[in-house]
């Protein structure tokens, strides 16, 4: 009896963690850059004191999908949309390297160029600190950052720093709870001078919504299935007892 119990009661767990992971692609749907993240249940044998004659579900996240997202056309000299396979590099809360697709940046007060989340945008050299005031900026498509100072004359572009576009393999690079991602060795990726952008653009969400919420609704109805085995192995105890106290 408690081997239907133990694997009711996990699979409704795993099915709820199933859930949330749905539920967090979907709220992320029009997120700029957002990949989405997969999930995936195997039976898992448990293993303690004695042999491992239990086993239970386990709902993993094993990665993202790393498709692309459509762009979105902005025209706005700030925004970039990476092509192909590549990462924007960035500086996380803790001031290492971490790697995004949101290309919809910003400049601070001071200068400094980062990201709409208020992340520092790095370079080839280090954050990127633009010189204030400006009156044009354009990003190329190799991520160079050329700026006309405010009052040069119209024909003055100057080079004054580079995006660090990265390429990592998939493989190599993880997701961590801040929705950046890093290198699963800890170490600072190369910049790759293959990888291209698109200036006066970003990349959208690639999470498929109609996709989340019918595996949303699979996921539900499984968990409903687990509660209703929960009550028939409590129903069959129910009965042994009686019986018990009949004989």
């Amino acid at each position: 009896m408690d081997h239907l119990l133990y694997i009711a009661m996990s699979g409704a767990k795993e099915n709820m963690n199933g859930i949330s992971i749905k539920a967090n692609n979907l709220a992320n749907s029009t997120t700029t850059g957002f990949k989405a993240d997969l999930e995936q249940a195997r039976a898992m044998q448990a293993f303690g004191e004695g042999l491992p004659t239990r086993v239970f579900s386990l709902t993993e996240r094993p990665g993202q999908n790393f498709d692309d997202g459509s762009f979105i056309i902005t025209e706005r000299e700030l925004d970039v949309a990476v092509q192909g396979k590549g990462w924007l590099s960035v500086q996380d809360a803790d001031g290492n390297e971490a790697y995004t697709r949101a290309g919809n940046l910003q400049l601070s007060p001071t200068g400094v160029l980062q990201t709409a989340s208020g992340l520092n945008v790095v370079g080839e050299e280090g954050p990127i600190q633009l010189p204030l005031p400006l009156e044009k900026m354009e990003i190329g498509t190799d991520g160079t950052i050329s700026i006309r100072p405010l009052g040069a004359p119209a024909n003055v572009m100057q080079e004054v720093a580079r995006l660090k576009l990265v390429k990592p393999e998939f493989q190599d690079i993880e997701k961590g709870t801040d929705g950046l991602f890093r290198r699963k060795d800890g170490e600072d990726a190369e910049a790759d001078a293959t990888v291209k952008v698109l200036s006066g653009a970003v990349e959208g969400s690639n999470v498929n919504a109609v996709g989340e919420m019918t595996q949303m609704i699979s996921l539900q109805r499984q968990f409903e299935v687990q509660v209703k085995m929960m009550k028939t192995a409590e129903e069959i105890d129910r009965q042994h007892n009686q019986i018990m106290r009949i004989v």
